[in-house]
C-alpha cells in the first residue's frame, strides 16, 4: 500500500473524477480512470490518498516508488489546467520543480528594487472589485493567475536577503488580497525566523480578517515586526461598496478589525483618494483614525491612472494632492506627508542583471503571462514577460529584451 499525504492539497470524489485543491484557492479535476491504471485508489481523508492495496517488500518498495512517481506525474499533467475557485480563471503552480524563477515578474515571486524593501508575492487574486485598482484585479478579473510554493518562495527570498547583507524589510504586496493564500500565517512564521527581517508588512482589504487570526499573528510577532497595511476608502456603507466594487464589502468590519489590529501589531490605514467619489470622505476616516488609541499612521494615497487599470477618475497633479494634505494635515493636527525616510527606506546593494535591455536572447517558454495573449520565458535564472507571444510550452524563442528595469524584464519575440 502506497500512502501519500498532503498538507497543501485536498482531495474529493466527484462522479468519474476526483477534485484536486491546491491552498483552497485553486482546484483541478483527474479522470478516476486514469488514477486506477496505477493501482486501486482509496482516499483515506481529505489529505491523505492511498495507492494499491500490495503488501509492500525489498523489491515492491521499488514498485512503491515507481506508483508514486505515476501518480505525482498525473498531478502534474492535470495541473496544467489548474483554476482559480474565485473567479474561474485559469492559473499556474510555481513550485521548486517548476523550473520558473521567482524573479523577472513584477506580479509574482520576489521583487527587489535595490532598496532595503524586498516585496515578495505569494499569489494573484482579489475577492474586491475595487473601481481604482491599477492592474484591474478582482472578481470579474480575466487574467492569467500564479500561486506560488511556500518553501520555494522562502528558499530563494533567503538567497535574496544574503545576498543584501544588512536589515530588510519584506513586503507582501500582491496583485490582489494576501490573505487568500492560504500559506500566509505559515509565510509570516517563516518569515519572522530570519533575523536580517526587521519588518514585515502585508497589503490587505481587511475582509478576510477575524479577531482570532489577528491574536494568532500577534502572539507569533514577538519581536514586533509585523505591520497590517490597511485599505478604507469611505466610511459610508453605500460608497465603501460602490469603491470596492461589491456588495459583500462590509465597512464596519473593517473599521473594526482596524481598530482591534492597531492594539496588538503596527497599523497603517492607506485610503485612496478618488477625485469625485470619496472627496468628503477623507476627513471622516481622519476623525476615526485619530479616535483609536493606539493610533495608526494614516497614509492617503494619491490616485493615478494605469493603461491596465480601472480608471473611474482624472489624478489631480501632485502639487494639488499635497496641498490639499497639507491643509487637512494642519487643520486635524495629524501627520499626512511621509519620506521614505519616516519608513527606514534605504538603498542597498544592486543585484546583477542576466541580461540588458536591447539583449537579443534564447529563451524557453513556460507559462502564459497574465494578460491575455501573452507568455512567460525563462532564461538565466530570470523570467521574461513577453507579450503578443502564444503560448507553447517548452518552444525556444528569440526575444529581444526591451525592459530590464529592477531585474523586472520585458521581451519582444524576434
Amino acid at each position: 500500500m502506497v500512502q501519500l499525504n498532503f498538507k497543501t492539497l485536498s482531495f474529493q470524489e466527484a462522479g468519474e473524477t476526483v477534485r484536486v485543491t491546491l491552498l483552497k484557492l485553486f482546484s483541478t479535476a483527474i479522470p478516476l480512470e486514469e488514477l486506477k491504471k496505477i493501482g486501486t485508489f482509496k482516499l483515506k481523508d481529505e489529505h491523505t490518498i492511498l495507492l494499491n492495496d500490495k503488501a509492500s517488500s525489498k523489491v515492491k518498495s521499488t514498485e512503491s516508488k515507481n506508483i508514486e512517481n505515476r501518480f505525482y506525474f498525473l498531478l502534474s499533467k492535470y495541473f496544467s489546467s489548474l483554476k482559480n475557485n474565485l473567479t474561474k480563471n485559469p492559473a499556474t503552480y510555481i513550485h521548486r520543480h517548476s523550473d520558473i524563477p521567482l524573479l523577472g515578474n513584477v506580479a509574482f515571486g520576489i521583487v527587489y528594487r535595490n532598496s532595503s524593501v524586498i516585496e515578495i508575492k505569494p499569489i494573484t487574486s482579489c475577492n474586491l472589485n475595487c473601481i481604482y485598482c491599477s492592474i484591474a484585479e478582482g472578481l470579474t478579473s480575466k487574467k492569467h493567475d500564479f500561486v506560488v510554493e511556500k518553501d520555494y518562495l522562502v528558499e530563494e527570498l533567503v538567497k535574496l536577503i544574503n545576498f543584501v547583507a544588512a536589515p530588510v524589510e519584506i513586503h507582501v504586496g500582491v496583485q490582489g488580497e494576501p490573505f487568500l493564500y492560504a500559506d500566509l500565517e505559515e509565510l509570516i512564521s517563516d518569515l519572522q525566523a530570519l533575523d536580517q527581517v526587521q519588518t514585515i508588512s502585508i497589503d490587505t482589504n481587511g475582509t478576510l480578517l477575524t479577531k482570532s487570526f489577528i491574536d494568532r499573528l500577534a502572539e507569533k510577532d514577538v519581536h514586533k515586526k509585523l505591520q497590517l497595511n490597511f485599505s478604507l476608502d469611505s466610511l459610508n456603507e453605500q460608497k465603501a461598496k460602490q469603491m470596492a466594487g461589491t456588495d459583500n464589502y462590509k465597512v464596519k468590519h473593517i473599521q473594526e478589525m482596524i481598530a482591534y489590529a492597531s492594539g496588538k501589531v503596527k497599523v497603517i490605514v492607506a485610503p485612496v483618494y478618488v477625485p469625485g467619489y470619496n472627496d468628503e470622505d477623507l476627513e471622516e476616516i481622519i476623525r476615526f483614525i485619530k479616535s483609536l488609541n493606539p493610533q495608526p499612521v494614516l497614509g492617503i494615497q494619491n490616485f493615478l491612472q494605469y493603461k491596465t487599470g480601472r480608471n473611474p477618475a482624472k489624478e489631480i497633479p501632485w502639487k494639488k494632492f499635497y496641498s490639499l494634505m497639507e491643509n487637512l494635515q494642519k487643520k486635524h493636527q495629524i501627520k499626512l506627508i511621509f519620506k521614505k525616510e519616516d519608513f527606514n527606506i534605504r538603498s542597498a546593494k544592486e543585484l546583477p542583471k542576466p541580461f540588458i535591455e536591447g539583449e537579443v536572447i534564447t529563451a524557453t517558454l513556460k507559462c502564459p503571462d497574465r494578460f491575455p495573449n501573452s507568455a512567460i520565458a525563462v532564461a538565466k535564472e530570470r523570467t521574461i514577460s513577453i507579450p503578443n507571444c502564444r503560448f507553447e510550452a517548452e518552444k525556444k524563442v528569440k526575444v529581444k529584451i526591451v525592459k530590464d528595469k529592477h531585474n523586472i524584464f520585458l521581451g519582444k519575440l524576434i
